[in-house]
């Protein structure tokens, strides 16, 4: 047989039995349908994630307050606590390699201008804000540059809290009160948006020093370093390391994060779940190929007779073997692809119904589900295709 008659037969032989067709590629289908859309909602999870922290660049490691032994955040759960301060800041900026720091304290307060008033978070940083954190100033400019100890009652406005506060107004010389304090308005930022479901637009950024008097601290939160490139990671946080420690009495008291360790973790986390996800829907596939099974073994002892019937015109066992194989391999593929279509499609009225989810489907995910819909009809085919290769043509041909 050429393999026109294999098809032309095995096409014909699911068309014979069309429900109990339809019904063994619904199985493979649900469970294709299972893989792409959860996997697409993985991927879309994890190049979300990775898109909210690279939009502040990879050449940049945050240092915070407390060692962190165990789990847990660092000087919160499970760790000492040492101070951070502005001397520690300015110690930094001394480092080879280093291009620029920010210190950071923050707090939230009422801001009040124009009438109106708003509860926002205020940080408190210095005029390097937009060069480590890939900010934009959208009016006026943002922190005047100076010793960050002495702070200065300026202020710059997020899109969003000037539009709040002044509307379509311009904010740029208007005064403010933050928290008891009177500061002139002298930028409004760029629109950024969310970062992590917080929008960076609604707040306001004063110096360091002011933040720090305002909300009665004497640490910081924080401290931002951007380093020349990604291949002096390394070297920098050794650095850091050293000067801190020594700074600090010979204690390593603090925790320095790099966005690429960051992005590593949300990997990791990422490809654990997809794994998961994967393995959760692969029980659908199972199912749908036990089916396939069952289906395959019920069509040989329907087909005793014709199975008998082409080995007397002279068909040989593998013949027979390769024909009830490829009736197997249709049937998942068929589903394979009704699967992937429905995936795509549920995944689609997702992102409609709910904008904020993040959705995406890489092309080797659905090659991959159809391969992977390939070898299961042949593994599910092979025991009841062995089977009707090893029928005897005589006995065959007396089946009614």
């Amino acid at each position: 047989m050429d393999p026109a008659d294999y098809f032309r037969i095995g096409f014909g032989a699911l068309r014979g039995h069309r429900l109990r067709s339809f019904l063994s590629m619904l199985g493979i289908a649900i469970g294709i349908t299972a893989v792409i859309l959860l996997t697409s909602i993985g991927e879309g999870t994890r190049r979300y994630l990775i898109t909210e922290f690279t939009q502040f660049g990879t050449n940049v490691l945050a240092i915070n307050p407390g060692k962190t032994e165990t789990s847990g955040l660092p000087g919160v759960f499970g760790g000492t606590t040492h101070k951070l301060t502005l001397d520690d800041s300015e110690a930094l900026k001394r480092l080879w390699g280093v291009k620029k720091v920010v210190p950071l304290a923050m707090g939230q307060a009422r801001v009040e201008g124009n009438g109106r008033g708003r509860s926002v978070f205020v940080y408190g940083v210095t005029s390097d804000v937009p060069e480590v954190w890939k900010f934009e100033v959208g009016q006026g400019a943002f922190l005047p540059p100076g010793d960050p100890r002495r702070g200065s009652m300026t202020a710059v406005l997020g899109p969003t809290l000037k539009r709040e506060l002044f509307g379509d107004e311009n904010a740029l010389g208007e005064f403010v009160r933050v928290a008891g304090f009177r500061l002139r308005v002298i930028g409004v930022m760029a629109p950024k948006g969310r970062i992590l479901g917080i929008d960076i637009d609604d707040a306001a950024y004063v110096p360091v020093a002011t933040a720090m008097q305002m909300f009665n601290l004497d640490e910081l939160m924080e401290i931002d370093l951007l380093f020349s490139h990604a291949g002096l990671m390394d070297g920098v946080v050794q650095q850091v390391t050293r000067v801190l420690t020594d700074r600090h009495a010979g204690r390593e008291d603090f925790t320095i994060t790099t966005q690429t360790a960051m992005l590593d973790v949300f990997e990791n986390v990422m490809n654990v779940i997809t794994a998961s996800v994967g393995a959760i829907a692969g029980i659908s596939l199972l199912v749908g190929a036990i089916g396939i099974l069952t289906m395959m073994w019920i069509t040989v002892n329907e087909r005793v007779h014709e199975i008998g019937l082409m080995r007397a015109l002279g068909a040989t066992a593998a013949q027979v073997q390769r024909l009830f194989l490829l009736e197997a391999v249709i049937l998942t593929l068929v589903g394979g692809v009704l699967g992937i279509a429905a995936g795509l499609g549920i995944a689609q009225v997702l992102s409609f119904a709910v904008p904020g989810m993040p959705v995406y489907t890489p092309l080797r995910y659905m090659l991959a589900a159809l391969v992977v819909s390939a070898l299961t009809g042949l593994l599910s085919g092979v025991a009841p295709a062995r089977r009707a290769a090893s029928l005897d043509p005589v006995e065959a041909l007396r089946a009614q």
